[in-house]
């Protein structure tokens, strides 16, 4: 069963932020996974959304997801996320 990761952020320094973006692709393509979708321009049907960015990402198992969160790789990226933005990551389980 697929399981996706959702990204909410907002990015307060964009310089910073770019140097996570530089190095993003090159270490997610090593893993099972799929980009689904990037965007700045959300559309609120209802409710309040302070996030400036949603990513989607799909993976073919919650394994898979953590295997690339987790790897040291992606964790020595990711600090240039976590100077230059604040947010919630979570992973949901797909209808099977």
């Amino acid at each position: 069963m697929s399981v996706y990761l959702i990204a909410n952020l907002t990015i307060d320094d964009r310089e910073r932020y770019a140097q996570y973006e530089q190095g993003f692709m090159e270490i997610f393509s090593k893993y099972p996974g799929e980009l689904l979708a990037v965007d700045e321009g959300q559309l609120v049907l209802e409710g309040e959304y302070a996030s400036t960015r949603t990513v989607l990402l799909r993976f073919p198992s919650r394994a898979a997801a953590l295997a690339w969160y987790e790897s040291s790789e992606y964790q020595a990226l990711a600090q240039h996320r976590f100077a230059a933005s604040h947010g919630s990551v979570i992973v949901i389980d797909g209808l099977s």
